[in-house]
């Protein structure tokens, strides 16, 4: 062989995996563009949380909405509690399945609801940490052959003891599968869960159409996911609610006109919404406009009182394009 077939050769690789980290840094992007303050890195989109503080019951009531949700947690935490007793008692226990699969539109609380699972989990002794490590295709399955089980398994390690939340579950298994290494990290996920099922939970989401085909797609997916959580799109009532604490937690407050529009713009846009309405996060971003605005309608004003700092008008809120 050629020294100049060599070099060659080692300079097609090096491009080749050069396209490759270009490619999975915009997917990440991409898929996080959503939470960019919760992003830990850039190019795998892995993020590990702490185990939750305080009272996870009480985390789980103040929720906005999702009663339906909540009821169905603190169900799952009754039947895991009583069977722990049970078995305390040496009674025999029937095999459950802790996995879960959360479904629902973009920013209806399942990340949220999958780390309040976690530190419940942990104080009913089912795991002994409770952190949760999130995550999506990107932070599992890797560019080249062999690889992927390599990087699926570190995921795993470092949910040991915890939640391992994968969201976008459905990505794993593309419509067009044709030379995808999708698989190579559910056949790694499955065969973990089965080595660690006394240390590892796994929460998978994703849009409620989507997980369906995902689950269907393999038989250990079937037989280790048997538990489902719909999440439901907030209402315009349940979305004022959650801009109103962004309000009051950041120091701000509505003029009664600024709420009294906020109320019908948020009916109109629940009823205009497409698949792709991010409801919580819709919310989030609206305050952060909101904000901008009324420090665009303050910069020209001259020792702003702390009346005039924290209040919010209907300019500040209003949408153009919104006709009311």
């Amino acid at each position: 062989m050629s020294i100049g077939f060599v070099i060659m050769f080692t300079a097609f690789m090096i491009m080749v995996f050069t396209i490759d980290l270009d490619d999975e840094e915009e997917t990440t992007e991409e898929q996080t563009t959503e939470q960019p303050a919760k992003q830990s890195a850039k190019l795998d989109s892995v993020v590990i949380n702490a185990p939750m503080t305080g009272d996870p019951y009480k985390e789980l009531d103040e929720l906005v909405g999702l009663e339906q949700v909540k009821e169905e947690v603190r169900s799952l935490a009754n039947f895991v509690k009583v069977q722990k007793q049970r078995e305390a008692q040496g009674l025999k226990i029937p095999k459950m399945s802790l996995h879960l699969v959360f479904t629902g539109s973009p920013g209806t609380g399942k990340t949220t609801v999958a780390r309040i699972v976690a530190r419940i989990y942990k104080d009913l002794g089912v795991l002994k940490r409770g952190h949760t490590v999130e995550t999506d295709r990107s932070g599992l399955v890797a560019g080249y052959v062999g690889q992927t089980a390599e990087k699926t398994n570190a995921i795993i390690d470092s949910a040991i003891n915890g939640v391992l939340f994968i969201d976008e579950a459905y990505a794993l298994v593309p419509v067009d599968k044709h030379m995808d290494y999708g698989e190579e990290a559910i056949a790694t996920l499955l065969k973990r869960m089965e080595d660690d099922r006394d240390s590892l939970v796994v929460i998978i989401a994703g849009y409620t159409d989507e997980m369906k085909r995902f689950i269907d797609s393999n038989p250990g997916l079937k037989s280790r996911f048997n538990r489902y959580i719909n999440f439901p799109d907030y209402t315009g009532d349940e979305l004022l609610q959650i801009f109103n604490i962004y309000v009051k937690k950041n120091q701000y407050k509505l003029t009664p006109e600024a709420s009294d529009y906020l109320k019908g713009y948020f009916n109109y846009v629940v009823a205009h919404k497409d698949r792709n309405f991010g409801n919580a996060r819709f919310a989030r971003n609206l305050f952060e406009k909101t904000i901008q605005r009324q420090a665009n309608r303050l910069s020209t004003v001259q020792n702003a009182t702390k009346e005039e700092l924290t209040l919010l008008t209907i300019d500040d809120v209003k949408n153009k394009a919104y006709k009311h």
